[in-house]
């Protein structure tokens, strides 16, 4: 009876138009605190905003599902480690029938100063290999995404090291608040489209 249960949870999944809404981060306490998980935070912004739980874990992510600005969203947190987010955004992707437009990822990028937010409707990695895993298992570049600044990481430090390490006492008071604001630019998108949420928050 497994595989009806699984063929009769996709066809109800089905029925609807949803969107997925994924922040891009690294699974468990080593790693909760550190400047590479703010496309976490964002995402559990939004969940405490609109009351979805994330605590169901599924096709390799935490996920919720609910309504965020009037759209039926899928909210994830990939489980499979940064560099290899795309193995759960496809499987997501596939089970729910969410074409890469209304995929919205969220993550860290040090090109970016702390806290200043970047929105694109589709493009490149530019070198960050979550996004690079994505566009591998989506086998498109064309999905949106909102970049969240961390940087600049320091010309003597390792990047790794860099993304992998926590804020500063003084950075995380800005970085909260600049959370918020991320989240805002995520409900926009879903609300008014990707387009006007560049006009507004870029």
């Amino acid at each position: 009876m497994k595989w009806f249960r699984s063929i009769w949870q996709r066809s109800r999944a089905s029925q609807r138009d949803w969107y997925l809404v994924v922040g891009l981060g690294n699974p468990g306490p080593r790693y909760a605190d550190t400047r590479h998980n703010v496309g976490f935070w964002i995402a559990e912004t939004l969940a405490d905003r609109h009351g979805l739980d994330l605590t169901r874990q599924r096709h390799e992510a935490r996920q919720g599902r609910g309504v965020i600005a009037g759209r039926d969203v899928v909210l994830a947190l990939p489980q499979t480690f940064m560099n290899d987010s795309g193995r759960a955004v496809g499987r997501l992707a596939r089970f729910y029938r969410v074409p890469p437009e209304r995929i919205l990822v969220m993550y860290d990028d040090v090109a970016l100063d702390i806290g200043q937010l970047r929105l694109r409707l589709k493009g490149s990695a530019g070198g960050h290999k979550g996004v690079a895993s994505i566009i591998q298992h989506l086998g498109t570049e064309e999905f949106p995404r909102l970049r969240f600044g961390i940087g600049p990481a320091p010309k003597n430090r390792a990047l790794v090291d860099f993304v992998l390490s926590p804020f500063s006492r003084q950075e995380l008071a800005l970085v909260e608040e600049r959370i918020a604001v991320a989240a805002e630019a995520a409900e926009t998108c879903l609300a008014e489209g990707v387009e006007a949420a560049m006009n507004r928050f870029n």
